[in-house]
């Protein structure tokens, strides 16, 4: 654990690197697709901007809420809300007028398990060794913009490596600054000594900064909580079972009990936020839901008496996190995953699909999450593809990521579905998702908020 003094200056240099990260982005945002626009309208120091009118045409619309597609479709847009859905539409003469052919609109994507700081090549344990906190948030503002592209449009991002660049990034992208999905973010993930969340592999002599993740006992719990939230947290991460991606303990054991979990949940409550459980093994799964924690993350160990649990407790949701598997075990995968840690993968495989179609059978619903790095940043989408595969509808995996993720986060009547007064978050993708669910990895216009970031597949007028 570091002193006082370590501390203070790792809080220092955290501010520095936050600094440095909207500084350089800044600068390195002009040369992205984002209109010169998107930082003046949200300048408090700039006249607004007058109201733009953007008026979208699509071979068919999938709005999110699961009824059939509108064929065709049309969709208006004054500055960052739809204010019209048809499938026709009046041009005002002043509006913009982008015909996206036979693409398929849909409502913007939400991934809500990513890991958008830090560098991709660096496995986690070794990052507080061999980068900085500069290094994490710049390379975070990096990744932002291809997830962006990518066509998710919000994330839930679930701990960094270094504390708190992830809440540096969404101040960032939320004033302008850099480009990227609107996000929620852990801060720093809660975990117990020796546990999933321990950079256990180091030296007892070599010191790490692990003082503002690692908690043990309820009262230890409670203050973490409270820092992470005094820290601009948006809710809680904690880790319930070991992890693959871990020297800790295995992945399949319960690492916090019962009773730690309810403390980190009464306290989140307090300040109206949520608590999200990295969760593989079925008893602590088991544990976490009667917790009361409101998501169960990854849910590998998902047995029958789970799947009937989280029906009878409907404030609390399965997110698993499938593709990241098949990713890294059937492919090349990623070159940073050690061999023992790959092997813990391929035994945890089975169970995790076996779980998502129990969970598919009781007909839960289903939050979409990734993992991304370990599934690479900007292959989000492939989350679909695999959970098809799996025996998901297409329609079904599409609303989960939509209609389904915007619930869980609570933001539903900002985002989700393709709806008058809600924020103009559109993707469009080539073809017909319900005929070939792939073709959502190959996003083709992207707009968030109003401003488009990605218009491959348009044609302006």
């Amino acid at each position: 654990m570091l002193g006082a003094t370590e501390g203070v200056v790792g809080l220092r240099r955290a501010a520095l690197a936050m600094l440095a990260m909207a500084a350089v982005m800044a600068a390195a945002a002009s040369s992205t697709a984002v209109p010169s626009t998107a930082v003046a309208q949200r300048s408090p120091a700039t006249a607004p901007e007058p109201v733009s009118i953007v008026v979208i045409r699509a071979a068919r619309l999938i709005d999110g809420r699961g009824g059939e597609p509108l064929a065709p479709a049309m969709v208006r847009v004054d500055g960052d809300r739809i204010t019209a859905v048809a499938s026709s539409l009046p041009i005002p003469a002043a509006a913009r007028e982008i015909d996206l052919g036979n693409a398929t609109l849909l409502p913007g994507f939400i991934d809500l398990h990513t890991h958008l700081t830090g560098r991709s090549d660096v496995h986690w344990e070794d990052a507080l060794v061999k980068t900085t906190p500069a290094e994490e948030a710049l390379w975070g503002a990096h990744w932002a913009l291809i997830t962006l592209k990518a066509g998710f449009t919000t994330v839930r991002d679930m701990g960094c490596n270094w504390p708190y660049t992830d809440v540096a990034l969404r101040n960032a992208i939320d004033a302008g600054a850099v480009p990227g999905p609107r996000m929620l973010v852990a801060g720093a993930y809660v975990s117990s000594t020796g546990g999933a969340g321990d950079a256990s592999q180091f030296s007892p002599y070599v010191q790490v900064p692990l003082v503002h993740n690692l908690a043990d006992g309820p009262e230890e719990i409670t203050k973490a909580v409270r820092t992470n939230f005094k820290n601009g947290a948006d809710f809680i991460k904690i880790l319930a079972t070991g992890a693959v991606l871990s020297k800790g303990i295995l992945p399949g054991a319960q690492q916090y009990s019962e009773e730690e979990m309810h403390a980190a949940v009464v306290e989140a409550r307090r300040w109206g936020r949520d608590v999200a459980a990295h969760a593989h093994g079925t008893e602590g799964i088991k544990a976490a839901i009667r917790a009361g924690v409101h998501t169960i993350d990854h849910g590998s160990g998902l047995d029958d008496e789970a799947v009937a649990m989280l029906k009878a407790r409907p404030g609390t949701y399965y997110v698993p996190t499938l593709a990241l598997m098949s990713a890294n075990l059937d492919e090349e995968g990623s070159s940073t995953i050690p061999p023992a840690e790959m092997e813990r993968m391929r035994t945890i495989r089975a169970m995790a699909e076996a779980g998502f179609r129990r969970a598919l059978a009781a007909g839960l619903p289903i939050g979409l999450g990734t993992d991304a790095p370990v599934i690479a940043h900007g292959q989000n989408a492939r989350e679909f593809r695999t959970r098809v595969r799996l025996g998901e509808k297409p329609m079904a995996s599409l609303i989960s990521a939509t209609r389904i993720n915007a619930e869980i986060i609570h933001w539903q009547e900002r985002i989700g579905t393709v709806e008058v007064g809600k924020l103009a978050d559109l993707v469009a993708v080539p073809g017909n998702p319900l005929a070939d669910i792939t073709v959502t990895e190959r996003v083709g216009f992207v707009m968030k908020g109003g401003f488009v970031y990605r218009d491959e597949l348009a044609t302006r007028k």
